[in-house]
């Protein structure tokens, strides 16, 4: 699949120079928070996929109004491509990619796109009973109808049946790097950047 205009060689070109860092954990373990604080940091552009997928439940189109079924339910949106995001800014320094790669075959899928792997995928460790406090405590103050117990369960579930094999795939290719939050996370996850540059 070609991305509008671009050919294969350009978009090679584009996403060479840049740091790619994905930046997983399941609902709630706060790396929207830590990638918004670092891509202030660092200058990097920040894609955080479940953000982007909240907008497009919020819209009355049929595609929007199947993924807010989906996300209610706590089931993960299947198809999320986050090389598009990408190549319309290729001017950034590096891109942090939060709740991406979601399955084995979008790690591949975009290594196939984007010609290359993540320089590193950092993944938070945090307590399931951390996650759904804090995620409990998301969706009374942003009013999220995905944030409800029933539904974040699900989501735990899914994330580490899914996850799983993505992981073991990245700590083959030496790209790991866990993280244990909440405690002290900008400043691990700011070390891990500064050790890339």
């Amino acid at each position: 699949m070609r991305e509008k205009g671009l050919s294969h060689s350009m978009r090679d070109d584009i996403l060479k120079s840049p740091l790619i860092i994905f930046v997983m954990g399941g609902p709630g373990c706060g790396k929207g928070t830590q990638c918004k604080n670092m891509a202030t940091k660092y200058g990097f552009r920040h894609v955080g996929l479940g953000q982007l997928l909240r907008q497009e439940a919020r819209r009355s189109t049929q595609r929007g109004r199947k993924i807010y079924d989906i996300m209610l339910q706590g089931l993960l949106v299947p198809t999320v491509r986050a090389h598009s995001t990408m190549l319309s800014h290729p001017e950034s320094r590096g891109f942090l990619i939060d709740g991406f790669p979601r399955g084995l075959k979008q790690a591949k899928e975009f290594e196939r796109l984007v010609g290359r792997a993540p320089d590193i995928v950092i993944v938070f460790d945090c307590s399931m009973d951390t996650m759904v406090r804090r995620v409990l405590h998301r969706g009374r103050v942003e009013h999220r109808a995905d944030d409800c117990e029933s539904a974040i369960r699900q989501r735990l579930e899914t994330y580490y049946m899914l996850c799983e094999p993505v992981l073991t795939f990245y700590q083959q290719k030496n790209l790991l790097c866990n993280v244990e939050a909440p405690e002290n996370i900008f400043a691990k996850c700011c070390s891990v950047v500064e050790s890339l540059q």
